[in-house]
């Protein structure tokens, strides 16, 4: 690089990644093209404000909506593992407040998830301080810019501009000298429907999915339960640690004795996990030279579907991809803060690799879709997290592991959680669809012209 082209940019970076070749590409593509700047225009940048704030910011199971980076995920915001603050909190917070169409950006840890917030959710929102709101203010159309920063070109200067050593960071003034593409408002408003649309399918494959939960707890007579919430209990030697060899007390809370009485009480019984499944526990030599696609827990969505794999030689992935996979099985996370990473292995991923830190299970009397749903409900998960021990990593050991049990689904409400949770998969890979539809048309534009894209976003995206 000339010196003269290092001194351009505002902080003096010589670290050799800022100026990757794909970068630079990158950058002179939308330099050749007519483009503005974010902070010329009229859009607001918003965070959190000072970190002091968190003390005085309680967390809660139910009220204002809290969205953290582990809620952003494959350019979406998702529900299922949110926490919450109150009123108060929310009023505090009022810088990182989110508000209908604005685009969110992770700026800590994983540099480069983006979201946009849906007209259609239930307001208010807040966030936390890892996530950057951009306002646009209509100077630029919301879901143009959460398009163009989900493609290949808004990733490449995300992952450009990170900073730091152990954890990565985006700074506002950063996010500021974004170079955005201008194009007609034709082009913009086709990438709105299209972006609109995939998100409409996004949340019905979610309801779909929570319908499945819903169903199944209703069936196991567990809509309304509460476990006792007591911290003590005392037992004998004999009915402790002389039958279990646990002595932590976590272990024998009280809440885990009516979960398990309520899943053992079920009408038409329980069953081992051994006894319903095949534990696929031997580990797979894979070849060298040969590429696989390799599934970990960070693949794993929050509605049991695998959002995308490593594809990579055997030779440069790591130790730990040694189980196979095949379509139908369920995946279940064995470390303790990722069990509810749970996942049904579809046809794309036929043969797929995936981390010793998955049991890889093979359904032989409950259909896979209902394993999937009972794994990820409420009593299966407690008595998971119960069977978990260890000190630095807590897991849950295979011993453990096959000798929980879970009740037996009758057939028609197994057939029942099946369409739903394969309609909702359904839709889930149609909404997919669509933002990639949306991605690759920008890129396009980018890349060739305006016309180019706009023919590609009316052909694909139908």
């Amino acid at each position: 690089m000339n010196f003269s082209y290092v001194n351009l940019n505002d902080v003096f970076r010589l670290d050799s990644n800022y100026f990757q070749k794909i970068f630079l590409k990158s950058e002179a593509l939308i330099q050749s093209i007519k483009f503005n700047l974010l902070s010329a225009t009229r859009t607001e940048l918003k965070s959190f404000g000072a970190y002091s704030l968190n003390n005085h910011v309680g967390y809660l199971d139910e009220g204002v909506p809290f969205v953290r980076g582990v809620n952003m995920k494959g350019g979406r915001i998702t529900f299922t593992d949110m926490i919450y603050i109150d009123e108060a909190a929310n009023q505090l917070l009022w810088k990182s407040e989110v508000r209908p169409e604005m685009v969110l950006l992770s700026m800590s840890g994983t540099i480069g998830d983006v979201a946009i917030a849906s007209k259609d959710w239930t307001y208010p929102i807040n966030s936390n301080q890892d996530i950057a709101k951009i306002e646009t203010k209509g100077d630029i159309n919301p879901y143009f810019l959460y398009a163009f920063l989900v493609s290949k070109f808004g990733q490449n200067f995300l992952k450009r501009e990170a900073r730091g050593s152990v954890q990565q960071h985006v700074f506002l003034s950063q996010i500021e000298q974004l170079k955005i593409p201008i194009f007609a408002n034709l082009f913009n408003k086709k990438i709105q429907g299209c972006v609109e649309r995939s998100d409409r399918f996004s949340v019905c494959a979610e309801k779909l999915y929570e319908d499945s939960q819903t169903l199944l707890l209703e069936t196991l007579g567990l809509t309304n339960f509460k476990p006792n919430t007591e911290t003590i209990n005392i037992k004998s030697f004999k009915d402790s640690f002389g039958t279990t060899g646990r002595l932590d007390a976590e272990y024998y809370q009280p809440k885990y004795e009516d979960w398990a009485q309520a899943v053992n009480s079920y009408k038409y019984g329980s069953i081992t996990v051994a006894n319903a499944c095949e534990v696929k526990d031997k580990n797979f030599t894979p070849e060298n030279d040969k590429i696989y696609s390799y599934i970990e827990l960070s693949d794993i969505d929050k509605v049991g579907g695998i959002t995308g794999a490593t594809v990579a030689i055997a030779a440069e992935l790591p130790t730990r991809a040694r189980r196979i996979v095949k379509q139908g099985d369920v995946l279940i996370s064995s470390i303790e803060g990722s069990l509810t990473s749970c996942a049904l292995v579809s046809e794309t991923y036929n043969e797929a690799l995936c981390s010793t830190g998955f049991y890889v299970l093979r359904p032989r009397i409950i259909n896979s879709e209902t394993l999937l749903v009972l794994m990820k409900s409420m009593p299966i998960q407690a008595l998971l997290k119960q069977g978990c021990s260890g000190t630095i990593l807590t897991a849950i050991s295979n011993d453990a592991f096959v000798k929980i049990r879970i009740p037996l689904i009758d057939d028609e409400t197994q057939q029942k959680i099946a369409a739903l949770i394969q309609e909702s998969f359904k839709l889930k890979a149609e909404s997919e669809r669509l933002l990639e539809v949306a991605k690759r048309a920008v890129e396009i534009a980018i890349e060739q012209d305006e016309q180019a894209g706009l023919a590609y976003i009316e052909k694909e995206g139908r």
